[in-house]
């Protein structure tokens, strides 16, 4: 089934709506072209909406964008105030390889199947943005606590702030658990294995995996080294010296998460 009568380019705009989207319950309100993921018809365009928050629109006009976010608002779950967002053009190019060509996702087709291999890398890639500025906000605040650690060595407020960030960190860690489909072949490509090179080449456009990998291994060195410290904070018994080289420890860790920070994903 091919799409958007004589376009030549539609415009692709993923949004991270919130933790969740009921897709069962908006299955049976919208017009289903597809499923899994789940393809709506919107006005002239069409709507690919994952259970794990993400909504990717094409061709969707304002007025419409507007209409479907409003219907989509009671079935999100834990909605973000300020959705993450990202767009790119999708243009029609039978006789090139389908993949992404100066910044522009070439297919040979606007066909549903197509639509959602593209839905799902834009997808993955914005839910991965908002846990990549989570992280980046741990770290600069780990940077101002590692500072009053040394100086100070202990107290109270210190130790509310790592048992606040490490509940934070195990929600950024649990949010992206639930979110499988990051790091996980998307369920259409094994009916259409057809499309498993267009997927591939998106995946590593968008630095998925990358992304993913460094992802879990800043959230790793993080919680790893608050749950030292709180582990020293609360144990009444260190000293001086024993800051002074936790501080270092700490410094160390920054450097390695921040070196990560400037290669991918940062």
């Amino acid at each position: 089934m091919s799409l958007f009568d004589d376009a030549v380019a539609v415009r692709a705009r993923a949004l991270l709506l919130g933790e969740r989207v009921d897709v069962r319950a908006l299955e049976q309100q919208g017009a289903r072209l597809a499923s899994a993921p789940l393809v709506l018809q919107a006005g002239g365009g069409v709507a690919v909406v994952f259970r794990w928050g993400a909504a990717v629109l094409f061709n969707v006009a304002k007025a419409e964008e507007t209409r479907l976010l409003e219907e989509l608002r009671p079935l999100v779950g834990e909605a973000f105030a300020a959705p993450e967002q990202e767009e790119a053009e999708v243009r029609l190019a039978p006789d090139q390889p389908e993949g992404v060509e100066a910044s522009v996702i070439q297919v040979a087709a606007f066909t549903v199947e197509r639509l959602q291999v593209v839905a799902e890398a834009i997808g993955r890639s914005v839910a991965l943005a908002r846990s990549e500025a989570k992280v980046k906000d741990s770290v600069a605040a780990f940077e101002s606590w590692a500072g009053e650690l040394v100086k100070t060595g202990t107290g109270g407020a210190l130790e509310r702030q790592l048992k606040k960030h490490l509940g934070a960190t195990l929600l950024i860690q649990h949010a992206m658990a639930a979110r499988v489909e990051v790091g996980e072949k998307p369920d259409l490509l094994w009916d259409r294995p057809d499309l498993e090179r267009l997927y591939a080449r998106l995946e590593d456009e968008y630095e998925v995996k990358e992304r993913d990998k460094i992802l879990e291994r800043k959230l790793a060195l993080i919680s790893g080294t608050a749950a030292m410290m709180l582990d020293i904070v609360t144990s009444k018994r260190s000293n001086r010296l024993e800051w002074y080289i936790v501080g270092l420890i700490v410094f160390e860790i920054l450097l390695t998460v921040f070196t990560m920070t400037t290669g991918i994903g940062g």
